[in-house]
């Protein structure tokens, strides 16, 4: 177990450290998380300490929505006074998303020889 929580710690210090010196711009767990996959895909497997403590933490994921929640109730009053700005900024980030998922996906798909548009 110790050794799962030790690579773990490793690849999050890693990626802190790529993202302090090389790519600040991105927050160092993501990229320790991307390289802690790129090392498993080239490890062919995941080890059973690594697994372990893997499933040892995600019993533990929804106290990470703790925090969102009491954020949430501590500015309900701004909340309400803005609702509409808000679900008018959803819905319409929502709308643009997919249209653009859309373009991308039409841009880049494969098409036939002799097909008509």
């Amino acid at each position: 177990m110790i050794s799962g929580l030790v690579q773990i710690l490793l690849f999050q210090s890693l990626g802190e450290l790529v993202s302090k010196f090389i790519l600040p711009s991105l927050p160092g767990p993501v990229i320790g998380l991307v390289l802690l996959i790129i090392w498993l895909i080239f490890r062919k497997g995941i080890s059973d300490e690594l697994a372990l403590v893997a499933d040892g933490f995600s019993q533990y994921f929804g106290l990470l929505f703790v925090p969102a929640a009491v954020g949430v109730v501590l500015f309900l009053p701004q909340l309400k006074a803005n609702a509409l700005a808000i679900v008018s900024a959803l819905v319409g980030s929502v709308i643009l998303t997919i249209a653009t998922s859309a373009i991308v996906v039409r841009f880049f798909s494969v098409k036939p020889e002799g097909s008509a548009k």
